[in-house]
């Protein structure tokens, strides 16, 4: 594919779209990673996932494709080293009872979604953690798997070596909870460590969580060293102290929610500077749920964490009017082996596209560069109403400073930022 040949964005300021793939007739795609030249992509509807090959980063090509198992997700993954994790789900979008959008943000989901409320009957999706050899990078091979019991895991944190860190929907519990896994032996990962809010142990008996009509349940765990920052939707942030893996022990727990929107999402540590960047997704159209922030806190002291500014929300033109969601959704989050900055964040969102910060005033960050897609030809996306539109979803920044960025129905897009 040629630079006449590639879609032409909505928006482009500072930034340059430079590739683009259809990720082999299958453009829908949430997390990324990019990994020795190939890049791996969980599918939201397609089910699954791909390998697409980025060696040359203006001509990306589809090399592999692994099926999910029945009615299952895969749509989140870490890669390191010669090792791709991927999690095992209900697939929730392609559920009845989720059709509506608004009902998998509503509410407790472990009350909906588990073996232990089926009862009559197995669950008829795959629940854990795969684990698979990428040492030949485009051809991905299962070596081991995790099971839970339960609706499975829905996202991770990896960076190498014997510890791995997920949020977990298992039954019994109100919603996702934070799990440490054992990767000593990738073929046997084992689960060692839990933590979770109080009152979500419903089959301990504990009472019931504040407001069961919240998401309260953890999206996923950042971590670095021995300190864990974690996401946890509707009922904020949570710093935990996780040097002993098998007993995770809380630090902080901070919420702004309400009178904020929640929808927790990412918690970015940046360790050099003891800050934590904080983003909140935006979940509904046209803003339904409140004009959703990035947030920077000051965490010196880890214990009393505090936020001191918010980056401004994208105003090149009526996001909140144009048709799907309009807010953050996701960051780039300072990998090991990735591009690694605490001064420049990237984010997504959605019908906004992809957007990059200046924080190097902490106090006063600003908007640098901003690069919108044009809406999909088609839609994959299966639930009924949904519109048109970009929904950038995710964005990983190599080493190099090439950006790439899925989005529900428009393929992957490789980018360049220039100041």
């Amino acid at each position: 594919m040629g630079s006449q040949d590639l879609p032409a964005p909505e928006l482009a300021r500072n930034m340059r779209l430079i590739g683009h793939c259809d990720q082999g007739g299958r453009p829908d795609g949430v997390q990324l990673m990019v990994h020795r030249g190939f890049a791996y992509i969980g599918h939201m509807f397609s089910k699954g996932f791909s390998v697409v090959d980025v060696r040359d980063p203006t001509r990306p090509k589809t090399v592999h494709y692994v099926a999910a198992a029945q009615n299952t997700w895969n749509i989140h993954l870490q890669t390191q080293d010669d090792l791709l994790l991927v999690i095992n789900a209900k697939d929730m979008f392609a559920a009845p009872e989720f059709q509506d959008e608004k009902a998998y943000y509503k509410g407790e989901l472990g009350r909906k979604v588990g073996t232990a409320d089926i009862g009559r009957r197995p669950p008829d999706w795959r629940a854990g953690l795969a684990v698979y050899d990428i040492s030949r990078g485009e051809a991905p091979r299962e070596i081991g798997f995790m099971p839970i019991e339960g609706g499975g895991i829905h996202r991770l944190w990896y960076t190498g070596g014997r510890w791995a860190y997920a949020s977990a929907l298992i039954d019994g519990f109100t919603d996702y909870i934070f799990i440490t896994i054992d990767m000593s032996d990738p073929a046997r990962p084992k689960e060692v460590g839990r933590y979770w809010l109080p009152g979500m142990n419903a089959a301990a008996g504990e009472a019931t969580v504040a407001d069961p009509s919240r998401r309260q349940g953890l999206h996923h765990p950042i971590v670095h060293g021995d300190t864990a920052y974690l996401a946890w939707r509707d009922a904020g942030m949570v710093i935990l102290d996780v040097k002993d893996r098998t007993e995770p022990r809380l630090i902080a727990h901070k919420n702004w929610s309400p009178p904020f929107g929640g929808g927790t999402h990412n918690c970015l540590p940046l360790p050099d500077r003891d800050l934590l960047v904080v983003l909140d997704e935006a979940v509904l159209d046209h803003q339904e749920d409140g004009e959703k922030l990035i947030w920077l806190f000051d965490v010196r002291e880890p214990s009393n964490p505090v936020s001191i500014s918010t980056f401004k929300s994208p105003s090149d033109i009526d996001y909140k009017a144009k048709p799907g969601h309009f807010g953050p959704h996701n960051l780039h989050e300072n990998r090991p082996g990735s591009f690694i900055s605490s001064e420049l964040i990237f984010a997504t969102y959605q019908n906004a596209g992809v957007r990059v910060f200046d924080i190097r005033d902490r106090y006063a960050p600003r908007e640098v560069g901003a690069l919108v897609p044009p809406a999909p030809n088609g839609l994959v996306d299966t639930r009924p109403g949904r519109p048109r539109v970009i929904q950038s979803a995710d964005v990983f920044v190599e080493a190099s400073g090439l950006i790439y960025s899925t989005d529900y129905n428009g393929g992957l897009y490789v980018m360049e930022f220039k100041a």
